[in-house]
């Protein structure tokens, strides 16, 4: 056999999706939406310790566990490159049940505890930087995209926290949405431990998690994402735990209704990420980041000049939520085509930890815009410009790749 008839044949199996790896992606897919309900069960009560006089401002208390969930994803991004995502699931998710029954028994009564609680609640949002290396070792690179795409799905476990918290508290009681998440992380931990095994050609890293990290420092594509990612799933988690404070104060709305808006915001945006990731194995992932943040410039330009909520301001809100999903999707597709697969742990573990600061500073920037100027559109204002950044890195990304494109020809 030639080597060209050798490589000819060696690529339809290199593309292949390995046997079991349908079933992985279902169960990591799983435990991500899991934790994310847990990671997101601050959100909607925000505006109900409000009204009840707990507390004056609720920003602080919902953005303490995306910035925890956020930085700490560099750790266990890392540490999931050197244990694998069977052992690390199950531990994370049954770690995040401290923190849970904490607030839900306990914590939720008065300012501090729920700061202490939301503090360590944000362990759930590092599950992120687990299953993202467990996905890209059980795909072929073709349709990585696409898989992780589908992974991000598991973001819409805050839709499950919009829907059921707050109806949970007025129906059954201030425990009853925390113990049935703690139930949900252990049942998870359970089966994840059970029937979830870690790729067959996967092997762990041998690096300290100091040099690893030292390591995707110095890739160029590890800063692009993070930017990318900032902006993309970092609005997204911005709108969805501030969402409902702003539609109260800007369109004076109920805590719930408010609540079940949030939810189709999230709803939307989790629709969009498996596109966006498929859209790039196909279009490039550039392509798709520069059709994402159009949109997102769009709506932003449009809620601006605070629109009439019904139909101008939602139709602007879906195209956004719409936006920074499929956005969201690209750019670890584009992480996944670039990164060598020993390393995708720690480097998503850089990118969601930009992607989850992108969500906890706007919170705070939008209720101090909110307070001095008595509305939200210069807050809006300063995503607009943020977006035509994004639209410049991704220029610069697209040229980068057509660069390495044209010398691996020669």
């Amino acid at each position: 056999m030639t080597p060209s008839a050798s490589a000819a044949s060696a690529t339809p199996a290199a593309e292949t999706v390995q046997p079991g790896a349908w079933r992985a992606l279902f169960l990591v897919t799983l435990g991500f939406g899991v934790n994310f309900w847990a990671w997101a069960l601050l959100s909607p009560l925000g505006p109900v310790y409000v009204e009840r006089g707990i507390v004056a401002d609720a920003s602080l208390i919902v953005a303490i566990p995306v910035l925890v969930g956020s930085l700490g994803r560099i750790v266990v991004g890392a540490l999931s490159d050197r244990f694998g995502g069977h052992l690390m699931f199950p531990i994370v998710s049954l770690l995040t049940v401290i923190p849970v029954l904490f607030l839900g028994f306990a914590g939720q009564y008065t300012y501090p505890t729920l700061l202490i609680g939301g503090f360590f609640l944000g362990i759930a949002g590092t599950t992120f930087a687990i299953g993202m290396p467990f996905v890209n070792a059980w795909f072929p690179p073709s349709k990585r995209g696409m898989a992780t795409g589908i992974y991000g799905v598991g973001m819409g476990g805050t839709a499950i926290s919009a829907f059921t918290t707050v109806p949970l508290v007025n129906s059954v009681g201030d425990r009853a949405p925390f113990v049935l998440t703690s139930v949900a992380l252990v049942t998870y931990a359970a089966i994840a431990w059970l029937f979830m095994k870690n790729a067959p050609g996967w092997s762990p890293s041998r690096r300290s998690i100091v040099a690893q990290s030292l390591a995707v420092m110095k890739l160029t594509v590890t800063w692009q994402a993070c930017y990318l990612y900032a902006l993309s799933f970092g609005g997204y988690v911005a709108f969805s735990v501030f969402l409902p404070t702003m539609l109260q104060t800007w369109y004076g709305l109920e805590a719930a209704d408010a609540s079940f808006r949030m939810a189709g915001f999230v709803i939307v945006a989790v629709i969009m990420r498996p596109l966006g990731g498929t859209l790039s194995d196909r279009l490039g992932a550039a392509r798709t980041l520069l059709i994402s943040y159009t949109a997102v410039a769009v709506a932003a330009l449009i809620l601006t000049f605070q629109p009439e909520l019904m139909p101008v301001g939602t139709l602007a809100y879906i195209l956004m939520a719409a936006g920074l999903g499929l956005g969201s999707g690209a750019v670890f597709a584009l992480v996944s085509q670039t990164s060598d697969p020993s390393v995708v742990g720690s480097v998503t573990g850089f990118v969601g930890a930009a992607g989850g600061l992108g969500g906890f500073v706007p919170p705070l920037v939008m209720a101090a815009v909110y307070a001095a100027s008595g509305s939200y559109s210069i807050g809006i204002g300063l995503l607009l410009a943020a977006t035509l950044g994004a639209v410049v890195v991704t220029l610069f990304v697209a040229r980068g790749a057509r660069t390495s494109s044209m010398e691996e020809t020669r």
